[in-house]
């Protein structure tokens, strides 16, 4: 749990700083076993979505944590970063419209993210 933490407060510092748009954790402990946190954000175009991913997952990394599973990087429409007890999403803005993840996963708990960004 702690580990998750910490790996939670990386990922949204390291969003925060290269300016991801509308950024929302969802505390799904409760209600799935596929993680403890989803992360959603979304990135202005391709170049950003990418420079996004490519931020988080260098952060994580200085801070020992690699990804079990990355998809969808080449397109950059939906990119899934899968850290195990993490998951990250970045959409580009029309396709997180249209997949709608808050929605799909309502019953997890949307926490405070400017609390948890260092």
């Amino acid at each position: 749990m702690e580990q998750s933490m910490d790996m939670l407060k990386i990922a949204l510092a390291s969003l925060d700083d290269k300016q991801a748009e509308d950024i929302k954790v969802l505390d799904i402990q409760e209600i799935s076993v596929l993680a403890d946190y989803f992360v959603i954000a979304h990135g202005n175009n391709k170049n950003h979505i990418q420079a996004l991913i490519d931020r988080v997952e260098e952060m994580l990394s200085r801070n020992g944590y690699e990804p079990k599973q990355v998809e969808g990087y080449r397109s950059a429409s939906w990119i899934l970063l899968d850290y195990g007890s993490i998951i990250i999403h970045i959409f580009s803005k029309e396709d997180r419209l249209f997949y709608d993840l808050e929605r799909i996963w309502s019953d997890g708990k949307e926490m405070d993210v400017q609390s948890l960004i260092q």
